[in-house]
């Protein structure tokens, strides 16, 4: 399966007159193409697949198996899809105030966390991401998904990938979930610092 994002390439400015929706501010618009950029080095951005696409993607998988796609509503930028035990369920991608959080349900009390960066809100609702090491407890608070009567928990597990990542990226990845504070970035070789950096998120 091929598929293509609404965004174009990053060698050039993306083109307004493809998208669906339009940007509030130039802030917008940067954050978004920001989020575009470390989408497609994610290997888990299936750009315009549709709703129907990401539920045969993911029906052979286990649950908390997730991707990330287009959104096919014109009021939002992306959407996240993730299979649950009670099937795959397609949560939108909010982008207000210059940052990205999960669509909100009337009947939670909870509120969202908001994020500046997409692989920062992905990572979030990853197990362990936020656990008490001392209590072994889950200090976040939970997102739940309300459907037809249910009240699933969110759990994001492993992405389903487009393609095979490189040996490079993989190795990013491990080395940027190891790296516990800044400090320990600023001791690193400045091609390797930058390198981590245009990909700064284990996931």
């Amino acid at each position: 399966m091929v598929t293509h994002s609404k965004f174009p390439g990053m060698s050039r400015l993306v083109d307004c007159s493809l998208r669906l929706k339009t940007f509030s501010s130039r802030s917008e618009y940067q954050l978004v193409l920001g989020a575009v950029r470390k989408l497609q080095d994610s290997g888990f951005y299936w750009g315009t697949a549709t709703g129907g696409q990401a539920n045969l993607l993911l029906s052979t998988h286990p649950a908390g198996t997730f991707l990330i796609r287009d959104s096919s509503d014109r009021r939002h930028f992306f959407t996240l899809s993730v299979k649950t035990e009670s099937g795959t369920k397609n949560l939108r991608i909010q982008c207000e105030q210059c940052s990205f959080f999960l669509q909100t349900d009337p009947r939670s009390t909870q509120a969202v966390p908001r994020f500046d960066c997409i692989l920062k809100l992905v990572q979030h609702y990853m197990p362990n991401n936020g656990l008490d090491t001392q209590s072994g407890s889950d200090t976040k608070r939970a997102y739940f998904i309300y459907s037809g009567g249910e009240k699933i928990p969110l759990l994001l597990s492993r992405p389903l990938p487009t393609n095979v990542s490189t040996l490079q990226h993989l190795c990013r990845k491990t080395v940027n979930g190891h790296l516990e504070t800044c400090d320990k970035l600023e001791q690193l070789p400045a091609p390797i610092r930058d390198f981590l950096q245009e990909y700064d998120a284990p996931v």
